[in-house]
């Protein structure tokens, strides 16, 4: 038996139909602490569910596991990657790079980092996220962390443009405040997180959540601790043969996001692009051709 692909909170997710009532008890229970919940013996991670042991043996069978010490070396190996810095992002790519040139591995692993992304997306989940960004019935804020911070503005950018009251709150986290004091119910806020994940951000998420805003995360394969607050959650491969994360997915899905709420509001949206263009005519901030 193969190691399944996948984090595990993916595996449970994509198997739950199949998991008697029993087994999804204790998938819950891994779920609402995860992984810690799986990561003590399988007798002990059984007890602390109000599970059997069979049962939990049973249930990591169904998602590909070949035992309960496999399933709990994946999870080790998730949490291992998730505070993992450049320098050991590195050593792992250096001690598994087959001969061939960098840029052919770096193409590899873009390609398949695209692939896993846009497969684990629920469309359903996309089209309620796309819906909720293209509305203007409350304020969309913005915001990312310290190498996200680009795609939170580029995100801010596009959406600016397609519908009105778009903020984008700055990298300084103690301007925060002030963002929030006007931030309320049906307001939504669109936040990056990957590793190494943020505590200014989950607080600030926290806090969104706790003023009956929307949360809508995109994050890495391993899930930043903001989702279990975040209404939708967006999962993006970023691995790649460096010290660095990728964040060739994590665009690629920011650019669907903005085409799906685009297409909700056009035509609105095409008559605030004409007049934008109209702006920029007289600020000649572009040379005409």
């Amino acid at each position: 038996m193969t190691t399944p692909s996948g984090t595990v909170r993916q595996l449970i997710r994509e198997h739950h139909a199949q998991l008697t009532q029993s087994e999804r008890k204790f998938a819950q229970a891994l779920l609402d602490d995860y992984p810690g919940a799986g990561l003590s013996s399988i007798t002990q991670a059984a007890a602390n569910a109000g599970v059997s042991t069979p049962t939990v043996a049973r249930m990591v069978q169904k998602l590909g596991f070949k035992g309960y010490p496999a399933f709990h070396a994946a999870l080790l190996g998730e949490l291992q990657a998730k505070v993992s810095g450049p320098e050991a992002r590195r050593a792992v790519w250096a001690a598994e790079a087959p001969d061939s040139h960098l840029l052919n591995r770096f193409a590899e692993a873009v390609t398949q980092n695209l692939r896993q992304t846009f497969a684990h997306v629920d469309t359903a989940q996309f089209d309620a996220a796309a819906a909720r960004l293209a509305s203007p019935e409350g304020r969309l804020y913005v915001v990312g962390g310290r190498i996200t911070r680009s795609l939170a503005e580029y995100a801010f950018t596009h959406f600016q443009a397609i519908r009105a009251r778009v903020t984008h709150l700055t990298s300084s986290s103690a301007t925060w405040p002030h963002y929030v004091l006007d931030m309320t119910e049906g307001d939504t806020l669109l936040i990056f997180d990957i590793r190494r994940y943020e505590e200014n951000l989950l607080r600030l998420a926290e806090i969104a959540q706790a003023r009956s805003m929307q949360v809508i995360l995109i994050t890495d394969q391993w899930s930043s601790p903001i989702a279990s607050v975040a209404a939708h959650t967006f999962n993006c491969w970023v691995e790649i043969p460096s010290a660095w994360d990728s964040n060739i997915a994590t665009l690629s899905l920011v650019e669907a996001l903005v085409a799906a709420a685009q297409e909700h509001r056009w035509p609105e949206a095409r008559d605030r692009f004409e007049r934008l263009d109209a702006l920029f005519e007289l600020t000649r901030l572009f040379r005409k051709p």
